[in-house]
């Protein structure tokens, strides 16, 4: 049961477990007791086996404003920031093993720009509006890069880290910050949507393929082809592989989907 006084409200349902950034008084930002609720509620969705995918989502008009600037002045004085929690945040989000999808209905800024990055899959509506404003406050998107600069055109991020302007949802999707842009009222069925084919494939294989999309680019191609080659066989060997070829010529659901289909009839 989540504390009502919880600034992360946390929800399961067929699978799906979403984590929604409730601290609407600030637009969502990143503060410690909200960075360490958001990094608890990830933990516990990665623990729990029944757990196939985690939406961050938010409350509130404003997806994320970035650092919580108030927090941040009143901690000068201990020579500390909490910007700096933001690292573990972005990595566990972008190492999680599941499936994490970002909803955005309103603005993000700066850091949560970064939190938008991290997740594997991330829809926005075309009415939301985007910023690295870090330069127009004399910082700079230091720690967000990590996730930042992966998903952007080099041409694109130049650009805006530099000026600092305002861009919106279906810019966002064409420089590679969201997946997809869509109306508003759309939003809440795009994300179903994705959720609905993420939760079908096998769990050990959609962490496979995560850590699959990670990997350095090669130097050496025959070498590559020879560990992927294993990789690959191994993946057709496991356990899951095994059920999944047989449930396909079997013209059934695998195991992972039937789970959940017994749950939702429940």
């Amino acid at each position: 049961m989540t504390s009502p006084d919880a600034l992360v409200r946390v929800a399961t349902a067929r699978g799906v477990t979403t984590l929604t950034l409730d601290s609407p008084h600030n637009r969502n930002a990143l503060s410690t007791p909200l960075m360490t609720q958001l990094l608890a509620g990830l933990a516990d969705a990665v623990a729990d086996d029944g757990v196939r995918v985690v939406v961050l989502d938010h409350a509130g008009p404003v997806f994320c404003s970035g650092a919580d600037l108030k927090e941040t002045a009143a901690a000068y004085a201990s020579g500390s920031v909490p910007a700096g929690m933001l690292g573990d945040v972005l990595a566990a989000v972008w190492e999680c093993p599941k499936p994490v999808v970002a909803r955005v209905a309103g603005p993000a800024r700066a850091g949560g720009l970064g939190l938008i990055a991290a997740a594997d899959l991330a829809v926005c509506a075309k009415e939301a509006t985007f910023a690295f404003t870090e330069v127009r406050i004399g910082v700079i998107p230091a720690v967000i890069s990590a996730t930042v600069l992966p998903r952007l055109s080099p041409r694109a991020a130049a650009e805006l880290y530099l000026t600092g302007d305002t861009f919106d949802g279906r810019r966002a999707a064409e420089i590679g910050l969201v997946t997809a842009a869509v109306p508003a009222e759309e939003l809440d069925g795009a994300v179903e949507r994705y959720c609905d084919s993420l939760v079908r494939g096998a769990p050990a294989a959609l962490a496979g393929a995560k850590r699959l999309l990670r990997r350095p680019p090669a130097t050496e191609l025959r070498a590559e082809v020879a560990e992927l080659g294993a990789l690959s066989t191994g993946y057709f060997l496991s356990e899951e592989g095994r059920e999944g070829v047989l449930a396909f010529r079997e013209k059934r659901s695998p195991r992972w989907v039937a789970a959940l289909e017994e749950d939702s009839a429940g």
